[in-house]
């Protein structure tokens, strides 16, 4: 059993993976969109969300640990000052997964992951579910009223359907 051991490996050692990742972060954050695997992409999405949470603390110490991950001092700049504003009001859920299809060189499913662009809107808050609308039902029409307000001619072939109190004349045109 696998107790406290979150993750995917992904067939690398741990300091290959801890540098695949911070360059994948850093290649996300600076081009806003990267395809990579499937199982890649749902990797660094927590990473990359990380960040921007970073970001969008903004103190000298946010700013450190995001420059002791990202490296690139450029990146954690743009970080601060352009990305993380962008997401200011939005409470989460700062990236997109968009499956692509399969690499034809080994069938790996592939992704892009994205920066999402919408801006936020606070939603309104729920109306009362106890409160259902209901709608009346028709009164039922008798034949002769139907008959004399529709003005049924006796060349059109008419169909009648009656179902206890209510009938119902449908000509064919």
């Amino acid at each position: 059993m696998q107790h406290h051991k979150a993750g995917r490996r992904l067939g690398r050692t741990t300091s290959h993976r801890t540098a695949m990742f911070r360059n994948m972060v850093t290649s996300l954050l600076s081009h806003e969109k990267i395809t990579t695997t499937d199982a890649k992409a749902k990797e660094i999405r927590s990473i990359a969300e990380k960040m921007i949470t970073l970001g969008k603390r903004g103190d000298l110490h946010a700013m450190r640990q995001a420059a002791s991950f990202i490296r690139d001092k450029k990146v954690v700049t743009k970080l601060f000052s352009a990305i993380a504003p962008r997401y200011k009001e939005r409470p989460g859920g700062y990236t997109r997964i968009v499956k692509v299809g399969i690499r034809p060189g080994d069938n790996a499913p592939l992704s892009i992951i994205e920066l999402v662009e919408e801006q936020m809107e606070k939603k309104a808050p729920a109306k009362n579910p106890s409160k259902k609308s209901v709608s009346k039902a028709p009164a039922p029409v008798k034949v002769d009223e139907l008959s004399a307000a529709a003005s049924i001619t006796q060349d059109s072939p008419v169909s009648k359907v009656v179902e206890g109190d209510a009938t119902c004349e449908a000509s064919a045109d």
